[in-house]
């Protein structure tokens, strides 16, 4: 049983796993002290976890430097913030086909590049404080690759709405609106929670003829890294887990589940969903 205080970390990282299996076996010995869900594929690695900051700090430990999985997870980087709700209620480690699903075919994967990368395929990844400057710049189409519930919670005030009710509908909103960007000469600012979609829908977007542009670490990391995120970011974000709604500042806020999913088309499914998974963690 964890005990307060508590904290949450986020991570992931596409990287080649020759043996998804066994990497899973040895993440299940090695978290016994935290609880929350890790998703292994061939792709690579996918994470979000609760605990004590010392149970935390082994965690990470063992994932940068376990001789198992050699410099796999060497650079991978981690999200952390306090808790004040325990945000899961055991841990759950998966071998899955993609550790994160967003409609395109199962082969398609990021090749992103950073600003100083000279590679051709998929985007350019931005910190905190360039993205910050990007925003001020007209000829940038700036798209929130989140589900309609999340932007309605919260966006970046410049931000488009793609009004998906799935990860997997996202796909279909770009596909309609990327010959008027091109013709327009818009560079496509995309941003997501983590950054993990983002980095997935990046590449196949770019082979779409777009210049795609990506917030590195995603909103979390915004609001990590600039206290005074709240210039461009209007409400809340979103996050999958008991505590529902951060601020800015990586506080929970008193938004409830029903002020999430109230006047969704699949509202009352979610709701009753979520209200499930809650009642496991009480």
């Amino acid at each position: 049983m964890i005990t307060s205080p508590l904290f949450h970390i986020a991570f992931y990282k596409f990287t080649p796993l020759t043996d998804p299996d066994a990497v899973v076996l040895r993440l299940r010995s090695l978290s016994a002290d935290v609880l929350g869900s890790i998703l292994v594929a061939h792709e690579g690695i996918n994470g979000v976890l609760a605990g004590t900051a010392a149970a935390l700090d082994a965690m990470e430990f063992a994932l940068l430097n376990d001789p198992q999985w050699g410099d796999s997870f060497a650079d991978m980087v981690f999200k952390r913030s306090a808790c004040t709700t325990p945000p899961f209620a055991r841990i759950k480690v998966h071998k899955k086909p993609q550790i994160v699903a967003v409609g395109l075919p199962a082969e398609s994967g990021p090749s992103v590049k950073r600003a100083d990368n000279t590679s051709s395929h998929g985007g350019t990844l931005l910190s905190p404080q360039a993205w910050r400057e990007l925003l001020t710049h007209d000829d940038v189409v700036v798209v929130d690759n989140r589900n309609s519930f999340e932007y309605r919670l919260g966006h970046f005030k410049t931000a488009l709405d793609p009004q998906v009710a799935n990860f997997r509908d996202f796909p279909r909103f770009i596909e309609a609106n990327a010959p008027a960007w091109k013709a327009a000469g818009k560079r496509v600012a995309m941003y997501c929670t983590g950054g993990i979609r983002c980095e997935k829908t990046g590449p196949w977007m770019q082979d779409l003829g777009l210049e795609v542009l990506q917030l590195e670490g995603g909103i979390l990391n915004y609001f990590q890294a600039l206290p005074d995120a709240v210039q461009e970011w209007a409400g809340e974000c979103f996050v999958f887990d008991n505590r529902i709604a951060l601020d800015t500042r990586l506080q929970e806020t008193p938004t409830t589940l029903e002020d999430v999913y109230q006047g969704e088309p699949d509202g009352e499914w979610r709701l009753q969903r979520a209200r499930r998974l809650q009642g496991d963690a009480e």
